[in-house]
């Protein structure tokens, strides 16, 4: 994690002296004038590369010790989270993404099948989120 808050500092600098560089070198070549989608664009990278290297160093504060990716002697699967349960065989979404596909269609076509989309999109995420409360799944 230290090296991805150092190189998202490095970024940061770079997108920010870019910007700078990017906006004098428009002003001597146009008789002053700013060029603002190159300027903002520069800086808006600039930024959002310091709010991640911010969010990262807070993070790794928070934890209160190294992360693996940090140690030389760690192992591949010691910065293996768990992700979560998954349903390798689960059908629901499948056919929410489906029944979100009709709705965004309808949206731009033929708009007497919103309701439709959206009632099978109700139904899809009903039963993917109480898919394990029923049938040979059920805990």
């Amino acid at each position: 994690m230290r090296a991805n808050i150092i190189i998202l500092g490095v970024l940061a600098a770079f997108f920010f002296l870019s910007a700078a560089v990017y906006t004098l070198w428009h002003m001597a070549a146009y008789d002053g004038e700013v060029e603002w989608t190159g300027t903002l664009g520069l800086a808006l990278t600039g930024i959002m590369s310091t709010f991640i290297g911010f969010y990262l160093v807070l993070t790794r504060r928070s934890q209160h010790a190294e992360h693996p990716s940090d140690m030389l002697e760690a192992e591949i699967d010691d910065a293996d989270p768990d992700e979560g349960h998954f349903s390798p065989w689960s059908w629901w979404p499948i056919l929410l993404a489906g029944s979100l596909a009709l709705l965004f269609v309808s949206l731009a076509g033929p708009t007497f099948l919103i309701p439709i989309g959206a009632g099978l999109l109700l139904i899809m995420l009903v039963g993917w989120v109480y898919e394990y409360y029923r049938g040979n799944f059920s805990r």
